[in-house]
């Protein structure tokens, strides 16, 4: 186990380091001037050559590319994203706070995501064909096609409006959890219910299944051994989850004014920040890149068939 985890560990350097790469260079493929963007955020009247030759200067992009390139990824590794552009302040300083509003977030939509995935996958497995799973994953499809800008807007109307019940936006309180929580917990927990529920029904036809049955196993216990065979997808849907959901926070966070990345993104995207835009790029394509390892690690942990596959 030790050798695959060093060897899968290993190949995730490569990766990293394209995802870093395209970051730096599609930002600076932007047709904006970022140092036009620096001298607006300044308030500057009028913006002459020798302005825009002096800011490129103080900002180092009057060096070339690739030096610029490692300078950026040097400073990274130390958690150094560069200053705002708009503000002035250490990017760090922006995005950790965010981040760790966005991370709250996520790990209690993760949760929900993950319980309510299994609870539906073991029940429209274990009803396969009756109107019991059929009206599930019809009602699931139906609320996962709902764009979320739109979900979250009626769930603001009505519980927090009419209702009075829920705070319509911020970060007060475990009650301005809910609606959020709502929001991401229905548009994701209606698609990986369906993994859990294939992986299930891969395992109802399994011989142990029929073995157990023919020994006189009461269903229950059955049941738990399928559960337990069908881990995997659990932890690939916990593992995948958590970065998709620091990806797809972006509507959400507007929408109910949470003080996050996804806030901070668009934030930066309008003002052209190109630091922040590069630093939350980074993190998103590290989240993904990271945790997709974890799923695998995990996974080979508990399937040692599979990791001699792998090695």
């Amino acid at each position: 186990m030790g050798r695959y985890a060093m060897r899968r560990l290993f190949l995730t350097i490569p990766l990293l380091l394209v995802i870093s790469f395209v970051t730096f260079v599609l930002l600076n493929l932007s047709p904006l001037d970022p140092v036009e963007a620096v001298l607006h955020a300044r308030d500057i009247p009028q913006i002459t050559h020798e302005l825009i030759a002096q800011t490129k200067g103080e900002l180092g992009l009057d060096r070339p590319f690739f030096i610029r390139y490692i300078h950026w990824l040097t400073a990274c590794l130390h958690l150094d994203f560069g200053k705002s552009y708009l503000t002035g302040k250490p990017v760090s300083s922006l995005i950790g706070p965010a981040f760790l509003n966005t991370l709250k977030l996520t790990f209690v939509a993760s949760v929900v995501i993950i319980v309510g995935s299994l609870l539906l996958g073991v029940v429209c497995a274990m009803k396969e064909g009756t109107w019991v799973d059929k009206s599930i994953r019809g009602l699931a499809f139906f609320v996962t096609a709902m764009p979320a800008y739109w979900l979250g807007s009626l769930l603001i109307w009505y519980w927090a409006v009419k209702m009075d019940l829920l705070p319509t936006s911020g970060m007060e309180s475990y009650r301005s959890y809910i609606l959020p929580v709502s929001v991401i917990s229905i548009s994701y927990a209606g698609i990986y219910f369906r993994n859990v529920r294939s992986a299930i029904l891969n395992n109802l036809n399994e011989d142990y299944v029929l073995y157990g049955r023919a020994c006189g196993l009461s269903e229950i216990v059955i049941t738990k051994h399928i559960v337990r065979n069908s881990l995997q997808v659990v932890v690939s849907i916990f593992c995948m989850a958590i970065p998709t959901i620091l990806g797809g926070t972006v509507v959400i966070e507007n929408v109910f004014a949470w003080p996050g990345l996804g806030s901070l993104s668009v934030k930066s995207i309008m003002g052209r920040d190109f630091p922040v835009i590069q630093a939350y790029v980074l993190i998103l394509g590290v989240a993904f890149v990271g945790f997709n390892t974890i799923a695998d690690l995990i996974n080979a942990a508990m399937n040692p068939r599979l990791r001699n596959n792998m090695s």
